[in-house]
């Protein structure tokens, strides 16, 4: 697996990413995002063969805050159907919070509006700040350089306004399984 920064906001770049296998593909063909994916290496030699960037496992499409030139938001963070649950998502935003700290940024946000993106977000290094979006997301936050200050009562504290809404299955097995529960570990970014 390879860690690729395809390009920041002003370079304009697009993916073109299969509908049937990845969430919220239709936003990487804008190119008012930066981007960055984890591809199959072996898979690239083959890129072009079909109307879809085949060799795309996850990608993250993200922008400057538009009020502090400081923060970089991760808009939207896919990975493949087929690969979901390995945690590639969680290691791409380790490896554009890397990136964002070489490139002058303080720190990173991101709003999820699920129990599993806000556990793989935690795994990256980020913490709950306390903030929902408008559309009942919860925001995020983590220094560029490093993993995020966390607590169990802030990381809880998200949990339980998920618990409040109304859940599949699988999410509320999720979170019974996290009652209690410290963070988890954060992850290395990869190279």
């Amino acid at each position: 697996m390879e860690y690729v920064v395809c390009g920041w906001p002003e370079d304009g770049p697009t993916l073109r990413l299969d509908y049937r296998r990845f969430s919220y593909a239709g936003k990487f063909v804008m190119s008012s995002t930066g981007k960055a994916v984890a591809r199959e290496t072996d898979a690239a030699v083959n890129a072009g063969s079909s109307e879809f960037d085949e060799w795309v496992v996850a990608a993250v499409a993200f922008n400057e805050d538009r009020t502090d030139p400081d923060t970089l938001w991760l808009r939207y963070i896919t990975v493949r159907n087929d690969r979901r649950g390995e945690g590639i998502g969680a290691r791409l935003a380790a490896f554009a919070a890397e990136r964002a700290a070489v490139r002058g940024y303080e720190r990173l946000r991101i709003a999820v509006n699920n129990p599993f993106a806000y556990e793989a977000l935690h795994k990256a290094g980020f913490g709950y700040t306390g903030r929902e979006t408008g559309i009942a997301e919860l925001v995020l936050e983590r220094p560029a350089g490093r993993p995020a200050e966390r607590s169990r009562t802030a990381y809880q504290t998200g949990l339980d306004i998920y618990r409040d809404r109304d859940l599949s299955d699988g999410e509320q097995r999720f979170l019974a399984s996290r009652s209690d529960a410290e963070p988890p570990a954060v992850i290395e970014p990869p190279a």
